[in-house]
């Protein structure tokens, strides 16, 4: 049975800065688009960013490009997170996500595609 475990989460200072990781096991991890989620107190989930099989790609979330980074180690199956200039809007449950893609087509990566496999999460409190 293959999981997804996210780690890096923890209180920040709001303008701060935090690298989230999510370690992929179980699963060829090159045959999967990988994405990251969020979900603040109250809200819906939404998806921040997505990464092709390959890393060539990258999408984000309107609200949160220019500030956070998503990249992938498919060496050692993990895939990154760096979220720079911490918001109060920023504070969440963040989830890492994945979704098969043997064809490796990159379309099939973006943000409003259906995520099937996801981690526990982990989570991010920023403080003023």
């Amino acid at each position: 049975q293959g999981q997804l475990v996210e780690s890096g989460g923890g209180s920040v200072q709001t303008g701060g800065s935090l690298r989230l990781s999510c370690l992929v096991s179980g699963y060829k991890f090159t045959e999967y688009c990988m994405a990251w989620f969020r979900q603040g107190p109250g809200l819906e989930r939404e998806a921040v960013a997505s990464i092709t099989n390959s890393g060539r790609k990258t999408n984000y979330a309107d609200s949160v490009k220019g500030r956070f980074t998503i990249s992938r180690d498919n060496a050692k199956n993990t895939v990154y997170l760096e979220i720079d200039s911490l918001k109060g809007e920023d504070a969440a449950m963040y989830y890492c996500a994945a979704r098969p893609n043997v064809v490796d087509q990159d379309w099939l990566c973006d943000l409003d595609r259906t995520y099937t496999l996801w981690g526990q999460g982990t989570q991010v409190t920023v403080s003023s």
